[in-house]
């Protein structure tokens, strides 16, 4: 049964159309899935959906009119204050046991009780956390979740993954998680050029789908353009027997004293010609005009890293090292110590004090004890938050342009990441998370860093972006500490980890797998060869599947490379497998 149709929904932000014609139709108890490059107008229509924002044009129609509609938005919209709203002002005792008993589910005890200082500080994890223990609490008819997995921890995500299977609703979420779409979804919604294109199937079977798409109709566009080819030929070939049948009419006419017969004979011959010509060049501007356009390939992220060489082989070292707010201990007695050229990730759950950490080291948070951090060290920075960029300014105006070489330096690296001359000149607020979250990369780019520090930098952005920071990330030879939920990149791009666990922060001289299988015991019968849970294990399957099913559909069958990953998918296959055996 229908819920909702949008028809023909239309959306621009002064020059920029963001929604161009949209229609979908979407049914009761369906689970979707939308996705798209940053800036695509995701959130755009749902908050048309929601009516937060009124279209310009196109209309919603809704089929039921008493359905309740639990809107999930990205954490950066949910501050301190508005928790205070939420949660100190619960309605009803059945509400708040919910609330109370979801918010302890995923990690976040007792928040009804949490002071101000408490709720000022929250991590991204946690805001995240409390949002969906409010809006699970309300029992809502329609779900409708923008990035739901940033910052979650592994517990998180498995929990809503869970509850979601068990949700008779209809869900809309916006996600790039691959591991989370293939879990939850049935249907694919992808906005690409302000339409939208529809898969039935998780994103798994969207990501082969579009690329057989591709693939067909680049193949019928070929042919057409052969065709054209041929028609352009043809063209030629008939003005060519045309002009010579007008001259014939002249000439052989003239030579036979212009005999009616004669010369009649080869004028009808050119007309003949002349209206074949003009029916090949109908057929071919028609073509031209309403035939198979040239499909577009998907965009390519393009990050090189450039590190600097200066001396010293110790760039940070901390010795008992303590962090409080209040009575709550994050951390206390820590010490540790990252060299140059070591790639450390920093792993715990939320609420950890993770961020914290990175503050510290970036000297914009105190702690007690002895943090030392190189002088000598330049160090690059990007943030989870997004909201530091929420400012009238323009994007170019971040960047300091002196000569036209450095102008067109920055121009070319932008548009690289996707950013072209239209989003460079929208007022920062007004771009998408995803769309800041590039910029702030960018200016990582632009500039030379001996050690990159990095809270969360895949959030908000598309799955092609974040593949191709991993693979920057790999070829970069300088330090890395990098904070992330992302399992499969942590696991990709760290061999060293910096765990909080037991409110103390410990160094371990193994990356993810090791830790796990060291920290649970490899005598567990739950536990894989490789140290990890077997849901952990198929999670990270899942992921590196979905990657080589990415990398197969750019390459030509028969080709060597080609060959190895068709090899190690299949192999993939076996072992996710064996796991759900």
């Amino acid at each position: 049964m229908l819920l909702l149709q949008c028809k023909n929904i239309k959306k621009a932000f002064g020059i920029h159309e963001v929604l161009r014609s949209v229609s979908l139709d979407l049914e009761e108890g369906s689970r979707v899935g939308l996705v798209g490059k940053n800036g695509a107008g995701k959130t755009t229509l749902v908050n048309i959906i929601m009516g937060d924002l009124k279209p310009d044009a196109g209309e919603l129609i809704w089929h039921r009119k008493d359905v309740t509609t639990g809107y999930l938005r990205q954490s950066v919209y949910y501050t301190s204050d508005l928790f205070h709203e939420l949660y100190k002002g619960q309605n009803g005792l059945n509400e708040v046991n919910d609330f109370l008993h979801i918010s302890s589910e995923l990690g976040a005890s007792k928040a009804h009780r949490w002071e101000d200082e408490r709720f000022a500080s929250l991590s991204g994890g946690e805001r995240t956390k409390l949002a969906l223990a409010h809006i699970w609490s309300s029992n809502p008819g329609m779900l409708i979740l923008d990035e739901p997995t940033n910052h979650l921890d592994l517990h998180g995500v498995q929990w809503l993954i869970d509850e979601l299977k068990g949700y008779q609703g209809t869900i809309i979420a916006i996600s790039h998680d691959r591991y989370f779409l293939d879990q939850t979804v049935n249907c694919i919604m992808e906005i690409d050029d302000g339409v939208i294109e529809e898969y039935s199937g998780n994103y798994t079977f969207y990501r082969n789908e579009k690329r057989k798409r591709y693939e067909s109709q680049l193949h019928a566009y070929a042919v057409q353009e052969k065709y054209k080819d041929e028609l352009e030929a043809n063209i030629r070939q008939l003005r060519e027997w045309s002009g010579k049948a007008h001259r014939d009419s002249t000439k052989k006419g003239a030579n036979s004293g212009n005999k009616t017969g004669t010369k009649e004979y080869f004028r009808v011959k050119a007309k003949k010609m002349d209206k074949q010509v003009k029916s090949t060049i109908k057929r071919l501007e028609k073509l031209k005009e309403e035939g198979i356009k040239k499909p577009k390939e998907e965009p390519r992220v393009r990050f090189i890293f450039q590190e600097t060489e200066t001396g010293g082989k110790r760039v940070l070292y901390a010795s008992n090292i303590r962090k409080r707010f209040g009575d709550r201990i994050l951390f206390d007695e820590s010490s540790f110590y990252i060299q140059r050229g070591e790639r450390v990730g920093i792993f715990g759950p939320n609420g950890c004090g993770k961020t914290t950490l990175v503050k510290a080291v970036l000297g914009q948070q105190s702690v007690e004890g002895s943090l030392f951090v190189s002088p000598s060290v330049n160090i690059g920075y990007v943030s989870q938050d997004v909201l530091d960029l929420e400012r009238n300014s323009k994007a170019l105006d971040l960047f300091a342009m002196g000569s036209r070489r450095e102008q067109g330096k920055v121009r070319t690296m932008l548009a690289n990441l996707g950013l072209n001359e239209v989003l460079m000149n929208k007022p920062l607020k007004s771009l998408s998370a995803g769309e800041r979250t590039k910029l702030k990369l960018a200016n990582l780019l632009i500039r030379e860093y001996d050690m990159l520090i990095l809270d969360e930098p895949t959030n908000h952005l598309d799955v092609y972006t974040r593949e191709q920071l991993e693979d920057a990330l790999e070829k970069y030879e300088g330090t890395i500490l990098l904070v992330t939920h992302d399992r499969y990149m942590l696991e990709k791009i760290c061999n060293k980890l910096l765990v909080f666990e037991n409110n103390r922060i410990r160094r371990h001289e193994y990356g993810l797998a090791g830790y796990l299988k060291e920290s649970k015991g490899s005598d567990s019968t739950d536990i894989t060869d490789d140290g990890l849970t077997r849901e952990e294990a198929q999670m990270i399957i899942e992921n590196r599947i979905s990657k080589v099913l990415g990398k197969l559909s750019e390459l030509e069958e028969g080709t060597p490379e080609y060959q190895e990953l068709d090899v190690e998918f299949n192999e993939l296959i076996r072992k996710r497998n064996k796991y759900k055996d």
